[in-house]
C-alpha cells in the first residue's frame, strides 16, 4: 500500500476507538501535529494515538463533524479492492445464513464494517448508496469487488441521500452496470412486490421491518386494517395476503399508492386493498368524522426526529399521531407503532404509546417489541447503528 499520511489524536481521544467505535470527531484530532484541513476529502490516513502508536486506517472528510471513519485496524491495510472483497464476502455469508432468497440488505454501513456504504439486493439487481467521500473515492474498486463476489446483472447508484450533501458530494441516480428489467421484483414473507429502485424512497424498499411485518401478519386474519404512511404497501399488502378482510393504505404520495395497487394486483389482492391519498393527520381526522373503525392500525411514519434539536417537536408529533390513530380502533384493537428516528430512545416510544392510551382513557398491553431485522446488524460499539423501533400494542376498554 502506498504510504499514507498520519492523523494524530489528542491525549485519551483513542478510548472510543479501543472500545470498537469507528468514528473520529474533529475535536479529537491533534491539529497542531497533523493539520486535518490539509487532507483531501475521501483520502485515507493512518490513525495514531497521542503517543504515536498506529491504530489503523481511516478515510477522512475534514469538512464534516465526523471527520474520519475507521476502515481497518491494520495500519498496513487500507480500503482497497482486496479488503472490499473480504468484507462483502463476510456480509454475504451472514445473509445467506439468514435468508433462503436473495432479497435483503447486503451491506449496512458501520454494522458491516463498511462505514458510509449501503447496498440492498433485489436478486441480480444491487442498489448502492455511497454516503461519504471516503466511499465515493473507492467506487471503481467497489464495483470490481461486487463483480467478483456476486456478478450482478445490474447496479444502481442511489446517490441522492441527505448524507451526501453534508459530505459535500453531488446527488444523482445512475445505472452504472447493465440494464434494469422493466420491473425489479422482490419477495418478503412470501409476498411479491415491485420495488421502485430508481425513484422510490431510499433504495426503493425497506427491508428493515421484515421481522416486524411477519409478527403482525400472524394477527390480521379477518380484520379491517388501516396502514398509514403505507409507501408501496409493505405492511398493507402483506396484511391482505395474510387474510385481512379489508386494508386501507394511506400515503401522501400518489405514485406510491399506484405502486400499492400494482403490488396488490401482483398478488391477486386488488379486491381487499384500497388506497387513500392525503396527509396522515388530515386523513385520520376525516376517517374519525366519518365514523370509520378499524381492528388494526399500522403507524410507520418517516423520521420525525432527524437531529437532537428536533426531539421535543418530534416526540409531540409521535404523541399526536398515536393518539389520533387510537381513536379509530375498535373496543379491542391492535396498534403497530413504529419509529425509524435514531434519536427517539425505545423507552420514549413506550412513553408515547402509554400517554396516548391514557389520553383515550383505555388500557394498553405491549405484546411485541421489535427492531431492525438481522440484515441490518447493530455494531455493539456504535449505538447509532440501532435505530428502528416497533411496538405491537393491544388497546382495549376495561
Amino acid at each position: 500500500m502506498t504510504a499514507l499520511r498520519s492523523l494524530r489524536l489528542k491525549k485519551n481521544a483513542d478510548r472510543r476507538l479501543k472500545a470498537g467505535h469507528l468514528w473520529l470527531y474533529s475535536n479529537e484530532i491533534d491539529t497542531q501535529a497533523t493539520p486535518i484541513k490539509e487532507v483531501e476529502a475521501g483520502a485515507q490516513v493512518v490513525v495514531e494515538a497521542a503517543n504515536g502508536k498506529a491504530m489503523g486506517v481511516a478515510y477522512v472528510n475534514p469538512h464534516s463533524l465526523i471527520c474520519a471513519r475507521m476502515v481497518s485496524r491494520d495500519p498496513a491495510q487500507g480500503l482497497d479492492r482486496s479488503l472490499l472483497v473480504h468484507r462483502l464476502n463476510q456480509a454475504l455469508a451472514l445473509r445467506q445464513r439468514l435468508f433462503d432468497k436473495p432479497f435483503y440488505r447486503l451491506v449496512h454501513g458501520e454494522g458491516d464494517l463498511l462505514p458510509g456504504l449501503v447496498i440492498d439486493r433485489f436478486g441480480d439487481v444491487l442498489v448502492v448508496q455511497l454516503n461519504t467521500a471516503g466511499m465515493q473515492a473507492v467506487l471503481p474498486e467497489l464495483l470490481d469487488a461486487l463483480d467478483k463476489v456476486l456478478a450482478p446483472s445490474s447496479v444502481v447508484l442511489r446517490n441522492d441521500t441527505s448524507g451526501r450533501r453534508q459530505e459535500g458530494l453531488e446527488a444523482g441516480v445512475e445505472v452504472v452496470k447493465g440494464e434494469l428489467p422493466d420491473r425489479v421484483l422482490l419477495e418478503e414473507n412470501g409476498v411479491r412486490f415491485v420495488a421502485p429502485v430508481l425513484d422510490g424512497q431510499k433504495t426503493g424498499w425497506f427491508f428493515d421491518h421484515r421481522v416486524n411485518r411477519a409478527w403482525l401478519n400472524g394477527l390480521v386474519a379477518g380484520k379491517r386494517v388501516l396502514d398509514l404512511f403505507s409507501y408501496v404497501g409493505g405492511w398493507g399488502v402483506q396484511a391482505a395476503a395474510s387474510g385481512a378482510r379489508e386494508v386501507l393504505c394511506v400515503d401522501a404520495s400518489g405514485p406510491a399508492l399506484e405502486r400499492v395497487a400494482e403490488n396488490a394486483a401482483l398478488n391477486g389482492l386488488h379486491e381487499q386493498v384500497a388506497v387513500g391519498e392525503g396527509d396522515a393527520f388530515e386523513v385520520l381526522a376525516a376517517l374519525k368524522a366519518e365514523g370509520e373503525e378499524f381492528d388494526v392500525v399500522i403507524l410507520d411514519p418517516p423520521a420525525f426526529i432527524r437531529k437532537r434539536k428536533d426531539i421535543p417537536n418530534g416526540e409531540r408529533a409521535y404523541g399526536k399521531l398515536n393518539r389520533e390513530a387510537m381513536r379509530l380502533l375498535g373496543r379491542d384493537g391492535l396498534l403497530l407503532s413504529a419509529s425509524c428516528s435514531m434519536h427517539l430512545a425505545p423507552e420514549r416510544l413506550v412513553d408515547v404509546v402509554r400517554g396516548a392510551v391514557r389520553h383515550q382513557d383505555r388500557q394498553g398491553q405491549i405484546l411485541f417489541q421489535g427492531h431492525q431485522g438481522p440484515d441490518h446488524p447493530v455494531h455493539p460499539a456504535i449505538p447509532e447503528t440501532s435505530y428502528l423501533k416497533a411496538l405491537g400494542v393491544r388497546v382495549f376498554r376495561d
